[in-house]
């Protein structure tokens, strides 16, 4: 027993060798076996990640709360003092920690699924970037693995490139969840955050916008083939704003991880959903997946389904301070054939027919 316990506890202290030995000395038992206990690890990495961000920021401002009603009140008014004198810091680069970014619970993340980062063209260090990514997904695992953490070897495969998910401002407010955030590169996605990453931070920077966003969560579902993208026009005008290149970056398989109850335009149901969405900044979805016991039941575990993440070709882009509609939608143009050219290009490689086609709304 205390071998497990090891073998679990060397998961939050990010030493895979610790792990790797621990299961190695386990007792040779039926219903025991390594492969068995590494798929625990992984389904325990992916459900802490998914309770994290459904419930870490609200419980931690509610704990923050509780403590000022107790003993403890100097604690919860010494991190509140900490919060307004660091409460900038996302818009400025954030705090990221390597560290963090190379916890080994990401590895048992990555393999759960499993999650791949292909590279089709070299980024240069000398430049910065703007990556589209596609689709939001419903937790949009692929981006947060491949661009918030080291679990796929970013770094490695694009070296001197140092990429920034950005995601809602929202979640910045939140008390220690904020610094979870900016622990894996996280920013939040306003145009105070970005100008700063492209313009004050050097160069070799690479903001990951996802660009379908909150909107595009609510018509995921497996076999779906569509990125709200049509509209969405201000990520080039930033781009062109500070001369960063366009890459467009698709991920294979993210809307394959849960279904969905995708309800119709007109009904009810889905006029309350982009409500809240305008109210929360996120979109409330009705999904599931599997049990976390019995994976024929329904749960809030994904499926195990891959998830290849495509980062494109960068489309060169000058740099206009204040360029016009035109050239912005030049532009915009531009990077939706990309886009569909990346698609087209990788589609059967990855699951998909040689018929599909990706819808853009």
């Amino acid at each position: 027993m205390k071998t497990i316990l090891a073998a679990y506890s060397g998961v939050h202290k990010g030493s895979g060798s610790s792990i790797l030995s621990a299961l190695h000395d386990l007792p040779s038992v039926p219903w025991l076996t390594r492969s068995k206990i590494v798929k625990h690890l992984q389904i325990i990495s992916v459900l802490q990640f998914v309770m994290t961000f459904l419930a870490m920021g609200i419980g931690c401002s509610l704990l923050l709360m509780y403590m000022f009603c107790t003993d403890c009140w100097v604690i919860a008014a010494v991190y509140t003092a900490w919060l307004i004198y660091d409460w900038n810091t996302p818009k400025q680069g954030g705090r990221r920690s390597t560290w963090v970014r190379n916890w080994t619970v990401w590895t048992y993340f990555r393999d759960y699924f499993p999650i791949r980062l292909i590279k089709t063209h070299n980024l240069l260090p000398s430049r910065n970037y703007v990556f589209g990514y596609h689709p939001h997904g419903i937790f949009c695992f692929g981006g947060f693995c491949n661009f918030g953490t080291e679990a796929t070897g970013f770094s490695k495969i694009f070296p001197g490139i140092k990429p920034s998910l950005a995601t809602l401002a929202g979640n910045f407010r939140l008390p220690v969840f904020r610094d979870y955030l900016m622990s894996g590169g996280i920013c939040p996605v306003n145009q105070n955050s970005i100008d700063y990453l492209l313009s004050s931070n050097g160069t070799g920077n690479a903001v990951v916008i996802v660009i379908g966003g909150a909107a595009e969560s609510l018509d995921c579902a497996p076999g779906m083939n569509a990125v709200t993208l049509k509209k969405r026009k201000g990520f080039v005008k930033l781009a062109l704003k500070h001369g960063a290149d366009l890459v467009p970056v698709y991920s294979f398989g993210e809307n394959e991880v849960y279904k969905q109850l995708i309800f119709n335009d007109a009904s009810w149901w889905r006029v309350v959903q982009k409500r809240l969405q305008k109210m929360l900044g996120f979109a409330p979805c009705l999904f599931h997946g599997c049990g976390l016991f019995f994976p024929e039941s329904w749960g809030i575990v994904p499926f195990c389904k891959p998830i290849t993440t495509v980062v494109g070709e960068p489309i060169t882009v000058p740099k206009i301070e204040e360029p016009s509609q035109d050239v912005i939608d030049m532009y915009h143009a531009m990077y939706i054939r990309s886009l569909k050219s990346l698609f087209d290009n990788y589609k059967a490689r990855f699951g998909l027919n040689e018929s599909d086609i990706l819808l853009i709304q």
